[in-house]
């Protein structure tokens, strides 16, 4: 380590200030090390920049004539390539200066795809959460759930000082660690550096948020104790204690709450009606989740070194998620351009949702004593959901009308366990290595099941009306089961000096077993006073075997080129069997599997990568029971079970550009998707009904083309931030509608652009804009166009008075239009303010005042469209409401004893 530290070049930068902020230039820069001595001077924007340091124990010296000289040192270890410093503070000689406002910069270090930002060049308010830090750093947005972005993507996990924090939840770091504990964030794209198929993947790599906490925070313990209580039966209670010991972690957080707020993100149960989230909506101040939600949360994690080479960390946590959604919807499926045959269905529901999850996982790494790793990693989880349902619907066609009520019931009981052990192989011959790795996946579901349809059915085809009425009645038994295992071998092994071959291989096998009971409760026999309905009652088995044998070959002839080109077989086989009609279904593929990308580092702040692969998607349970479910009288559906394997086949490039100097980062890229034997619904409705009856084929020519961009940037000084965004997605669907294909062409385009500005140590704002196209064209059974626009202006402030008070408002302005439904197009105001006041010993205690929805506006946001083969569907669900709140909230905090 310390020859590679001497001979690595490294390249420094920053810039010199005056106390005021201002730029120095003329300061006299001078670098000492093992290997150098190099002196520079810093520009006229007071910008230095120093080359090709290759030694260790970095000393740099800062001096100008009538200031002090400031001494930086620079530790050997964790030195990266690219080193921005933090910005450097001249003092007047004369005299020094208490309580001087150092003005916020931006200094970053950018090693490879990791970005670190220091966090003492940046200015936050005393005893703020990591949460409120993280908005103010470039590049980075926090909304109103907690969902922390990066670079436009969300962050999926944390780490404290490298280890997992809390299991890698992302709330209950940003809520519960305090800002002025974290030295630095490092924001990585991660994949794990021991995986076995990392050439034939297709997602992009996770972002995960890292927190280096200072040297003297940790050793410490902090929590947090908040109640509050409000208007509209409003209330929330939270607690949390976190303890830190040089590695060691225990962690235990709670919450009760019925305003829509979670300590945690992970293993949450979505919710009925939660959509997904996007950082479009970052900035609009409504509350995003459908329904009136009561939660109820409990969990701890601990982490530890169990010896000097075993890492253990284990956690749990417990959800309780109550929701109750009321709303209104239109579906009306168009089969034939003179509307003679097309359906309609009006609906008005309330559903009710109680989900209670529990998450239990581990994580065991051992390093043996020749370097050989092992990992192993369970995680059981257990759901039970009950749920209710109902629905008052008007469907009809030009000919019949039927009124009634569809109501369902039912319950879910899902353990499912997954456990992953990897096995990576040392060697001494650099470059060279070997990893084994299996999974297993054991899922069961047990769900029960009441369905009740009624209505009444007016005919007015003949010239008297006939009128009649219908009544289902179902209890449905069904248990599903699905066990999988997966098992994959690499062998790396460099031939030269700028190559190497990877030997892949992969085998993965999925059983599904599904046995399904129905019983009529409007029919009885004897002697029992069952009646089962055969043709609905199933008992299926079902398997998936997939094995990928390939060879990876990649050069890197330098540092900043890399490129790969691979190739696989993977033969595919698909069997079902009906044990009951002894019928057997059997569909054997073998793919072709190219691979190839490169990743070029132009400079030393922009790269380029060009990736193209391939994957494998099964049919879900859904798409091949075999049989016709009527349930629901007017939605019957029918599994093929003949049906094949999608190929999908994905080509991507990225461009990215990071100015450290102007604290800019630019980022595009440019996405190709395709897929054979894509797995489309098939659509049949029958003349003189309103029953509509859906089955699943295979088809090509299904594409999707998605490109995105963001850029950060400071404006005119570091108060100033902006960062932009914007994508455009093109998908040509395709589907069946009485046996003739269609094509649903869709087109989304959305930009977004927010400013923030600080405009002095008292007062901060942030102003935003947002815009969403969508626009869907079908084809048959005539051409027909929607284009819905929406689009949002926000605004927020806060201002501190004196030490104690903090005020702040925020609003937000929608306007919708063009899309079909008249409820779909409001133009909502939202309007919240906060009054914050803060006592004790150095201001622990928070009481705070807050209203949300001032207007009273946010429960009309529920909307939702979705166009669909020759289906317009259109929703609107209830939403949190106007409420106001008090609430304290108290930190706790112990240091340890200086000695």
């Amino acid at each position: 380590m310390g020859t590679k530290a001497q001979t690595e070049s490294r390249q420094i930068q920053g810039f010199v200030v005056d106390t005021a902020g201002t730029r120095l230039k003329s300061v006299t820069i001078r670098l000492t090390s093992t290997q150098d001595t190099v002196t520079v001077i810093s520009s006229n924007a007071g910008y230095y920049r120093i080359k090709d340091v290759k030694g260790s124990n970095i000393r740099i010296s800062y001096s100008m004539l009538g200031y002090q000289i400031v001494n930086r040192t620079l530790s050997s270890q964790n030195l990266s390539s690219f080193i921005v410093m933090p910005n450097v503070v001249l003092r007047p000689q004369a005299s020094l200066l208490e309580g001087v406002y150092v003005v916020k910069t931006i200094p970053i270090v950018r090693a490879g795809d990791t970005i670190q930002y220091n966090m003492d060049a940046f200015t936050f308010r005393a005893n703020s959460l990591l949460e409120e830090a993280l908005k103010q750093l470039p590049g980075i947005q926090v909304s109103r759930d907690g969902t922390v972005y990066a670079q436009g993507k969300p962050i999926s996990s944390v780490q404290v000082d490298g280890r997992k924090f809390f299991g890698g939840d992302v709330l209950t770091a940003t809520r519960n660690l305090p800002a002025d504990f974290v030295k630095s964030i490092q924001i990585l794209n991660h994949r794990d550096n021991h995986t076995t198929d990392r050439s034939f993947t297709t997602e992009d790599p996770e972002k995960i948020l890292n927190i280096i906490l200072k040297d003297d925070r940790k050793r410490i313990s902090f929590g947090q104790l908040t109640a509050g209580m409000g208007t509209r039966e409003r209330y929330i209670g939270s607690a949390g204690f976190n303890r830190f010991d040089d590695g060691q972690e225990f962690s235990l957080v709670g919450s009760i709450n019925n305003t829509n707020t979670s300590l945690f993100s992970f293993g949450s149960p979505t919710g009925m009606g939660e959509r997904e989230k996007s950082l479009f909506d970052v900035n609009d101040f409504v509350d995003p989740t459908d329904g009136l939600n009561n939660i109820k949360s409990l969990g701890f994690s601990f982490s530890d070194n169990l010896a000097e080479h075993t890492q253990f960390n284990a956690s749990y946590s417990f959800t309780k998620k109550k929701n109750t959604t009321k709303g209104n919807s239109i579906l009306k499926s168009y089969y034939d351009q003179f509307d003679r045959n097309s359906i309609s269905n009006a609906e008005e529901y309330q559903t009710i949702n109680d989900d209670n999850f529990h998450r239990l996982a581990a994580e065991l790494k051992h390093r043996l004593k020749n370097q050989d790793i092992l990992e192993v990693k369970p995680v059981f989880s257990y759901n039970d959901i009950s749920f209710w349902n109902q629905r008052t619907r008007l469907v009809k066609n030009n000919k019949i009308t039927n009124d009634g009520k569809y109501q369902d019931s039912s319950s879910h009981k899902n353990p499912n366990l997954d456990l992953d052990i990897l096995y990576a192989k040392a060697f001494k011959k650099p470059g060279r290595k070997l990893t084994g790795s299996v999974s297993f996946n054991f899922n069961s579901q047990r769900k029960l099941e009441d369905v009740r349809d009624y209505y009444v059915s007016v005919d007015s085809t003949p010239v008297d009306p006939v009128i009649s009425r219908f009544e289902q009645r179902y209890f449905i038994q069904q248990r599903n089961g699905t066990d999988g295992a997966r098992a994959s071998l690499s062998f790396v092994e460099p031939f030269s000096e700028y190559s190497t071959l990877e030997f892949l291989y992969n085998y993965e096998i999925t059983d599904m077993t599904t046995q399904r009971l129905v019983e009529d409760k409007l029919k009885f026999t004897e002697p029992d006073g069952y009646f089962h309905v055969d043709s609905l009652g199933v008992n299926y088995n079902y398997r998936f075997r997939n094995s990928r044998m390939g060879l990876n070959y990649q050069y890197t002839p330098n540092k900043t080129f890399k490129a790969n080109i691979g190739f696989a077989v993977q033969p595919v086989k698909l069997t079902s069997f009906l044990p009951r009609d002894d019928m057997q279904y059997t569909y054997e593929n073998v793919n072709l599997v190219p691979t190839a990308g490169f990743k070029w580092r132009l400079n030393d702040e922009t790269d380029w990568s060009v990736d193209y692969v391939g994957k494998n998607n099964q049919p879900n349970l859904l798409h091949i029971i075999p049989i016709r479910d009527n349930s629901n009288s007017q939605n019957v559906i029918i599994g093929n079970p003949e049906l094949k394997a999608e190929f999908s086949n994905r080509v991507s490039t990225t461009l990215r550009k990071f100015v450290t100097s102007r604290g800019q980062y630019f980022e595009t890229n440019f996405a190709y998707h395709y897929v054979a034997n894509k797995i489309v619904s098939d659509k049949t409705a029958f003349s003189g009904s309103t029953i509509q009856e859906t089955t699943f084929k295979n088809t090509d020519g299904y594409y999707d083309i998605k490109w995105y961009y963001l850029f950060n940037t400071s404006l005119f000084n570091e108060n100033v931030q902006l960062d932009i965004s914007g994508n455009a997605d093109y998908y040509n669907n395709l589907s069946y509608v009485n046996d003739q294909r269609n094509t649903t062409k869709q087109f989304i385009y959305a930009q977004s652009a927010q400013l923030r500005y600080t405009w002095s140590d008292y007062l901060e704002s942030m102003f935003n804009a947002n815009y969403l196209l969508n626009n869907a064209t079908y084809t048959w059974p005539f051409r027909t166009e929607i284009t819905g626009h929406s689009l949002l202006a926000s605004a927020a402030t806060k201002g501190y008075i004196g030490e104690h008070i903090t005020l702040g408002a925020e609003m937000s302005q929608r306007f919708n239009s063009g899309y079909a439904s008249s409820f779909m197009n409001i133009n909502p105001t939202i309007i919240n303010a906060y009054l914050e006041f803060s006592f004790l010993h150095n201001k622990r205690a928070l009481l705070r005042l807050q209203g949300f929805d001032l207007l009273d506006q946010n429960k009309n946001m529920g909307t939702y469209s979705e166009y669909i083969g020759n289906d317009v569907y259109e929703a609107r669900n209830n939403r949190l409401g106007r409420y106001f709140m008090v609430t304290l909230n108290m930190r706790l905090q112990k240091y340890p004893k200086k000695k």
